[in-house]
């Protein structure tokens, strides 16, 4: 590999985590100038995210197309689902088993999950296990790249996702590794898709199906992010690739 050719691949990597970085900076501060006070919170992060995944779309169309950025359907979609339904079932089961329910999920919560969905999920995800897995895949290789992007996506989870109610270092490592196991998972599959629309699941039966309190308890919420933290690790070392045909990037 050229110099030139290995400068290209870093730059683009910058351009992949900084761009997106910018839009969403961009659309929050807009929101939040349109909204004025009364705007939520929810408002601005949703328009940050949006103003992520739009520009994250555009650049990896320019760069690499749909299927090297992980839209990719067929066996890989189904894959996808596959391993992410691990997760999502480990974690539902934790989740109802170690805090305390309100109740069970408003009638009328269709625009919850959409958020979830679009947002959370799909810009996010976009971004992250899409454009910026990509770039770093080029420059250092597949495994470096799923591992970076899945600590990103676990950062920017734990900072702004609705489920982030406590913001402490056990709640960080739950997050991390969270997004290492769909980082795994990218590698493995060499899709983005199933591990999306899994997430949008994931997200909408544990904290909005699952109502929780308006205040859950904090020693309750460790305790859950300690133990989904232990299974995301033995899911990471079960889905861990042994040989690099087992990469689909």
């Amino acid at each position: 590999m050229s110099k030139r050719h290995s400068s290209n691949e870093q730059i683009r990597v910058f351009l992949a985590l900084l761009l997106p970085l910018a839009g969403a900076a961009t659309g929050g501060l807009l929101a939040s100038a349109r909204g004025g006070p009364a705007v939520s919170s929810l408002a601005v992060v949703a328009s940050a995210l949006a103003a992520a995944g739009l520009v994250s779309w555009f650049l990896g169309l320019r760069w690499y197309g749909l299927p090297r950025m992980g839209l990719r359907g067929g066996r890989p979609l189904f894959a996808g689902i596959g391993f992410a339904f691990l997760a999502w079932f480990v974690f539902i089961l934790l989740r109802f088993l170690l805090v305390e329910i309100l109740g069970f999920g408003p009638p009328q919560s269709g625009r919850a999950y959409v958020y979830l969905l679009l947002f959370e999920a799909f810009a996010l995800q976009l971004w992250t296990f899409g454009l910026l897995f990509r770039a770093i895949a080029d420059w250092r290789g597949p495994l470096t790249a799923a591992i970076s992007s899945g600590l990103f996506f676990g950062i920017v989870a734990g900072l702004f996702f609705q489920e982030a109610y406590i913001i402490n270092s056990l709640s960080l490592i739950y997050f991390l590794m969270w997004g290492i196991v769909y980082g795994i998972i990218r590698l493995r599959t060499g899709s983005i898709l199933g591990t999306l629309v899994v997430q949008s699941l994931h997200s909408f039966t544990s904290w909005v199906v699952m109502a929780p309190l308006a205040e859950p308890d904090p020693g309750q919420l460790q305790n859950l992010y300690v133990a989904a933290a232990i299974a995301y690790l033995v899911i990471i070392w079960r889905l861990w690739p042994k040989r690099v045909e087992d990469y689909r990037v």
